[in-house]
């Protein structure tokens, strides 16, 4: 009985191995700042329209190019609760950074680096992803079709109350004709 469940269950190393073709899979044509503030808006919009904003629930989002300029960044959701715990704060952005650390220096998503570092039994210190690194899903490479030697951005989202951070997946998604990759906040909603 317990086995059928599971079974129903993907392992660490399926889960990584999904994320990387999600990654050779997700692809611009072009990229430019206004396709990064369409994408950031988009993002934002997507959130607002969550169950969990509807909670009084935040999320920063960035993208960045991958040598660091900001190309789009905000908040959504509230600074702050009356009770002093806060949805959105400075240390969201660090967490938020972090994680980009970890694209710019794997040229993966930390979505898969989290899932293959556990599926290989490894920690951050034994692999060198460590300190400023923040190995948790939400941090995206945006890649050119035709520039396979390395991202050209990193697209971004992270919210202090989500569980789990790694439930932000990427998603194919045509405008205009152009390529695009969403995050779908939660996949349950």
């Amino acid at each position: 009985m317990f086995s059928s469940i599971h079974a129903m269950i993907p392992s660490d190393a399926d889960i990584a191995n999904q994320a990387l073709k999600e990654e050779s899979t997700y692809r611009f044509s072009t990229f430019s700042a206004t396709d990064a503030v369409t994408l950031g808006l988009s993002l934002r919009k997507r959130f607002r329209g969550s169950s969990r904003h509807v909670k009084g629930k935040g999320m920063v989002i960035s993208i960045q190019t991958i040598a660091g300029h900001t190309l789009f960044a905000c908040t959504a959701g509230d600074l702050g609760h009356h009770s002093g715990e806060g949805d959105v704060s400075l240390d969201s952005w660090a967490c938020l950074e972090s994680m980009i650390s970890v694209v710019k220096r794997t040229s993966h998503s930390s979505y898969y680096v989290e899932k293959s570092m556990s599926a290989m039994g490894k920690t951050a210190k034994q692999l060198g992803i460590e300190g400023e690194f923040g190995v948790r899903g939400g941090a995206f490479p945006i890649w050119l079709d035709n520039a396979p030697c390395c991202p050209i951005a990193v697209a971004a989202c992270y919210s202090a109350h989500v569980n789990n951070n790694s439930g932000l997946l990427a998603q194919k998604a045509k405008s205009n004709g152009h390529k695009t990759v969403h995050r779908l906040i939660d996949p349950a909603e």
